[in-house]
């Protein structure tokens, strides 16, 4: 493929997994770490909370990417994670916990700010070209980490404890500073902040993503999307105890099939964005998730596993369009926060359904709220299709080459 023979965007790629796998074996562990040392349910949970809460605060600290070169930001934000990670085997019991806390929420602090910097600096290092492909390749390095990473991280918690877990993932972050420490990129220093220039940036995100006709209906679509998933996610016990009658840990097989789909349209989203408009081909993903949603509602084996691999290809399909029009039409200046805010419009409404479904579950079967997660998520499709302009489902393909300054690219 082209983007692998381009050495940034190899090297790109080779930093987010290698952190990346130390990153899905963390966090499996660490609500497991929680649970056996104060025996809570509620604690541990808190830990996926703290790792998401500063997705909230994406505007803001996406600010810090747009004020400091992105390379030496990625470099030692790394290398400071890594360190904060070593200390995590003094945890060994429940009075220590609040360490555990701490680096937790400061790692998803660090990780809105690296997805920030690396979103914008992959703008300067690699090919325009080749973003699309970047994207997806992305996508599948990250699936792939989730399906390799989680059972390898179990089995090392398993055998010696949390301690060698979170020292296995500061090595990850420091490997991945060396591999962002090789790539060749030429960055001017930001201009020095004006006075107020920190609130201004702070809205700035956001109405650059509303003030875009390219970016706006693919991250509303993207966020509906992401809504609609979360309430999927919510009724997977349902959907395995009432539904197919197996005991919970079935839902490993089915993740594994949503995780196979996922690999599968990152590998396949460059070559598609170069041949299809970026609205269509984010609404075909749509409508593929959508029906797949809806025919987990079906009370059976092969129905569950077809949806869960259907949901794998179709999820990603809106989330890597989007990201690519965001990197496409900001300006690199104002990347680091318009990027940021479209990760937290993008995965909000995700946090949020995951809550709201787990109660609508208990009140509405999972055989009604599938069917009808299924049918908004058709509709969504349909709506993002029919906000293109008349004669262009969705604008120029990804592949195509950046508008000249001074011209308008409609999408």
């Amino acid at each position: 493929m082209g983007v692998l023979r381009d050495r940034n965007a190899a090297l790109c790629l080779t930093g987010v997994v290698v952190s990346g796998f130390g990153t899905s074996a963390m966090w499996l562990v660490a609500g497991v770490w929680v649970k056996s040392l104060t025996g809570s349910d509620s604690l541990a949970a808190l830990t996926v909370f703290a790792l998401w809460a500063p997705v909230l605060a994406g505007p803001l600290l996406g600010m810090v990417a747009d004020r400091v070169r992105r390379r030496p930001l990625l470099i030692g934000s790394h290398l400071a994670m890594g360190a904060l990670l070593s200390t995590l085997p003094v945890v060994d019991s429940a009075g220590r916990l609040w360490i555990l806390f701490s680096v937790l929420f400061l790692y998803g602090v660090s990780g809105v700010v690296q997805d920030a910097a690396e979103a914008a600096l992959v703008t300067a290092a690699v090919d325009r070209r080749l973003l699309g492909d970047f994207n997806g390749l992305r996508m599948t390095a990250n699936e792939g980490m989730k399906l390799l990473a989680p059972p390898a991280g179990a089995a090392l918690y398993a055998r010696y404890g949390g301690g060698p877990v979170a020292l296995l993932d500061a090595g990850t972050f420091v490997v991945a500073a060396g591999v962002f420490a090789l790539l060749r990129v030429r960055e001017e220093r930001p201009a020095p902040a004006a006075p107020g220039a920190w609130r201004a940036g702070f809205a700035d995100g956001v109405a650059r993503l509303r003030g875009s006709p390219a970016v706006r209906p693919l991250v509303v679509a993207g966020a509906v999307t992401m809504l609609l998933a979360g309430v999927n996610g919510a009724l997977i016990y349902a959907v395995i105890d009432r539904g197919l009658g197996h005991a919970p840990a079935y839902a490993g097989v089915l993740y594994a099939a949503q995780g196979a789909g996922s690999v599968l349209t990152g590998v396949a989203a460059g070559p598609l964005l170069r041949r299809l408009p970026e609205r269509a081909y984010a609404a075909a993903g749509i409508a593929l998730f959508a029906v797949s949603v809806a025919a987990r509602a079906v009370p059976y084996d092969a129905a569950a596993l077809a949806g869960s691999v259907g949901v794998g290809l179709g999820l990603p399909c809106v989330l890597i369009a989007a990201l690519t029009a965001v990197q496409r039409e900001t300006p690199p200046e104002a990347l680091g926060r318009t990027a940021a805010s479209a990760n937290t419009v993008l995965y909000v409404p995700n946090a949020v359904a995951l809550a709201l479904g787990a109660g609508l579950v208990a009140v509405v079967g999972h055989t009604v709220l599938l069917p009808l997660a299924g049918a908004a998520g058709v509709l969504t499709a349909w709506w993002l299709l029919r906000t293109a302009p008349p004669g262009a489902a969705s604008g120029a393909p990804t592949g195509a080459p950046p508008a000249a300054p001074g011209s308008a690219v409609e999408l």
